[in-house]
């Protein structure tokens, strides 16, 4: 299944792709969230969608598509996971993966505007694979591991490197920032991803292809990342583990490169659909 949600801010309402048709599915009754996967949500809605489908409305092309599920408990980066994107950031090879938090804040729909921030200078782009928990996961064995994911989503991990790098090496602050974790559009579940460590992924500023990767270059595979991070907290359901970028952000540019306001960021992976934001300078209300 594709799931989505789409509206306005704050008003999205539940829906799914089927056979490239976006259908409203509020009439379920549920939002898709924590509650939703913690209670079987995506079995329950399988066998809903089976009996109802046919009678779903269909919504209007164009419409404003918001993160596929509600705002999750936590979202949890990992670093320099990919080896060629280690290798342009002249950095060795991790022997445990590089964790760090995203704020939840900065969640918004894959097409909402990017807003860099004040003053900043150094906003950069990454495309990422994100895993969704689908229920409690603590201490779990690496060969159990995949049991306890719902599916898999697009993600921009935005970052100011000024932020990141050059204050005290705090990185969720340059990580943090509002709009600077666009997810979706849609949460695939993983019966349609195919092989998750073998899927192209791309990213374009103005047109110009800046990431062309695979998540075979991966350096801790995703089974592996959910076991070694249930040992240190408690995943819940709805929480998104992103698991790196592949080479090609602006930072390991000779000289870099970084965003500003009218610039247009599109990216996609294989099976999980595109994004595409405009850049615009943050406005003091």
């Amino acid at each position: 299944m594709k799931l989505l949600r789409f509206g306005k801010p704050g008003q999205e309402k539940p829906g799914v792709l089927v056979n490239h048709e976006i259908l409203d599915a509020s009439s379920f009754g549920e939002d898709f969230g924590e509650t939703f996967f913690e209670n079987n949500g995506l079995q329950r809605f399988a066998e809903w969608l089976k009996t109802h489908q046919a009678n779903l409305p269909k919504v209007t092309a164009g419409v404003r598509f918001g993160a596929p599920f509600t705002r999750p408990s936590k979202i949890i980066c990992i670093g320099l996971n990919y080896a060629k994107h280690a290798a342009e950031s002249n950095m060795p090879l991790p022997s445990e993966p590089i964790v760090f938090f995203k704020a939840t804040t900065a969640l918004v729909g894959p097409d909402d505007d990017l807003v860099i921030p004040h003053n900043s200078v150094k906003t950069d782009w990454e495309v990422e694979l994100a895993v969704v928990i689908g229920k409690k996961a603590s201490y779990v064995k690496e060969a159990d591991a995949l049991h306890y994911v719902a599916g898999y989503c697009l993600h921009n991990d935005y970052s100011e490197r000024e932020y990141q790098l050059e204050r005290n090496g705090q990185w969720v602050k340059g990580k943090s920032c509002d709009t600077f974790a666009p997810l979706g559009p849609y949460l695939v579940t993983p019966d349609e991803v195919g092989d998750v460590n073998s899927l192209s992924m791309w990213l374009k500023v103005n047109g110009k292809t800046m990431q062309d990767g695979n998540t075979d270059d991966l350096i801790f595979k995703v089974p592996y990342l959910v076991s070694y991070l249930s040992q240190f907290m408690t995943l819940l359901p709805g929480d998104v583990i992103s698991t790196g970028t592949p080479a090609g952000v602006g930072l390991g540019f000779k000289p870099p490169i970084y965003l500003k306001a009218g610039d247009v960021v599109e990216l996609g992976i294989q099976g999980l659909g595109e994004q595409k934001q405009t850049a615009r300078n943050y406005v003091p209300q």
